[in-house]
């Protein structure tokens, strides 16, 4: 017996725990598109299945609304796959055991994937439905959207006549998201030159931040490690001659890094070790309130090898003293909402190179650009090499937007109050649909899911009555 039968809203529960049964890890997806595939031939509705595994199904519109402008719902099919530590499950080829506790739905011992599978399952249930009236539905099913969008990048929308987006992937009912950052990664390579230099080899480490996410809390004063170590070390280099062996930090771009470490040969360590915990002192009172436990520490080191020479080490330290890190700036139409940032997360050496990464976000397109080319004439002045990778437009913010007006008067004859609109400093799968389909307007909504990404993931199942009631109110409206 299937375990979310009888619960309502009946289809969409029905075609949720349907894809459940199916693994449908990102990277793993080909199982469930041919799924998706399937379930539209079976009902005659014209589909096509890209190379990526994207899918795309029309629907016609119900009588009475031939003449109606076609409609995009979207959402993506993979999830992220994670599990409690003493769960034997194989992600990779088993489907998820469901279980409803109270008002909330989850899976034993691993993610939920309500992010983004509830999506997929209501317009499923759209599709499936000859009851509910709706103009012409054009289906857009990506893959891959929690490892980099890349579905939605790949996906070609060229045949699709709808310019209305039902976007399906916010985790909070109520919240409507009408824009979101673009976004790209920059990498910064120092060349590395080596010769010998007498003196003491000293590690130093600057840990214990609080970290974050780059793009939600960007803003919320935190430091950066790899920031604050370029600091330490220019105050060692004032207080005595040294030479880099090596700087690293960092695991991710879009995190902020919790700890960064360098190992340095250096004439005097007394007066080394003194500037490090001058900084330390300086650190924890400018960060007293956001990141109050900062610890620089430097120790004795081993026998290091060969460090950087001179110029290669001032070009290493020009380069994290420099380079822009953090808010840019504030948006004067959202309030509250970062605009434009960037994120060094990520500092690594290898025996010919310093490289670092960056994580750069603007709601704005042309803001980007201006940070990526700062970016880049930095590069050039430390002799260095400039590359960028996995660049997604904005999803700009637009304050006239007739189909985010209709649906925000739905929700509020439904719920009585007004829904939020938000922009986000992050990404999602619209900026890069707006991006394709000129004219666009988007809105993107979803039911509250909780603690997603982790094995304690839960999925509201009155929440998910009411985001199907206000899509399918939403579209019976638009006729």
């Amino acid at each position: 017996m299937a375990v979310l039968e009888g619960l309502e809203p009946r289809g969409v529960l029905h075609w949720f725990e349907e894809l459940c049964r199916i693994p449908h890890g990102s990277g793993n997806t080909k199982a469930i598109s041919d799924y998706l595939v399937r379930f539209a031939r079976d009902r005659g509705l014209a589909v096509r299945q890209d190379e990526w595994n994207n899918v795309v199904i029309k629907k016609p519109a119900s009588a009475g609304y031939e003449a109606a402008a076609p409609v995009l719902l979207q959402g993506h099919m993979d999830m992220v796959c994670e599990k409690e530590a003493d769960c034997k499950k194989d992600m990779a080829a088993e489907g998820l055991e469901l279980a409803v506790e109270g008002d909330t739905v989850y899976a034993k011992g691993t993610t939920l994937g309500g992010d983004d599978g509830i999506a997929v399952a209501m317009i499923l249930a759209l599709l499936e439905s000859g009851a509910l009236p709706h103009p012409a539905l054009e289906a857009v099913l990506t893959v891959d959207e929690e490892t980099g969008m890349i579905g939605a990048a790949a996906i070609d929308l060229s045949d699709l006549r709808g310019r209305l987006l039902i976007n399906l992937d916010s985790e909070v009912e109520g919240v409507f998201t009408a824009g979101c950052a673009g976004g790209a990664t920059a990498v910064i390579d120092i060349p590395v030159k080596r010769e010998p230099f007498t003196g003491e080899s000293l590690s130093i480490t600057v840990s214990g931040l609080a970290g974050g996410h780059s793009g939600i809390e960007i803003n919320r004063g935190r430091a950066n490690a790899v920031v604050l170590l370029g600091r330490v070390l220019d105050a060692v280099g004032r207080a005595t001659p040294m030479r880099l062996y090596s700087v690293s930090g960092g695991s991710k771009d879009n995190a902020i890094p919790v700890s960064a470490c360098a190992t340095l040969v250096m004439e005097n360590r007394g007066r080394a070790a003194a500037a490090c915990r001058r900084m330390e002192e300086v650190f924890r009172r400018e960060y007293a309130v956001a990141d109050g436990a900062i610890t620089v520490s430097a120790q004795s080191g081993q026998d290091i090898g060969v460090p950087m020479d001179a110029d290669t080490t001032r070009r290493a330290l020009t380069l994290l003293q420099c380079a822009p890190n953090g808010v840019q700036e504030m948006s004067r139409e959202v309030e509250g909402l970062v605009q434009t940032s960037l994120n060094l997360g990520i500092l690594t050496t290898s025996a010919d190179s310093v490289r670092a990464s960056f994580c750069v976000r603007s709601n704005i397109n042309s803001q980007k650009e201006m940070l990526l080319r700062r970016l880049e004439l930095l590069s050039a002045v430390l002799w260095g090499t400039f590359s960028i990778s996995g660049d997604y437009p904005a999803w700009e913010y637009s304050a006239d937007s007739p189909l985010r007006r209709l649906m925000a008067e739905v929700f509020a004859e439904q719920c009585g109050h007004a829904p939020t609109v938000e922009v986000i400093h992050a990404g999602v799968e619209c900026g890069l649909l707006t991006d394709k389909l000129s004219g666009l307007d988007c809105v993107s909504i979803g039911p509250d899911l909780m603690e997603i990404h982790t094995p304690r993931e839960r999925m509201h199942i009155a929440s998910v009555q009411r985001t199907w009631a206000l899509l399918t109110e939403t579209l019976r409206r638009l006729r």
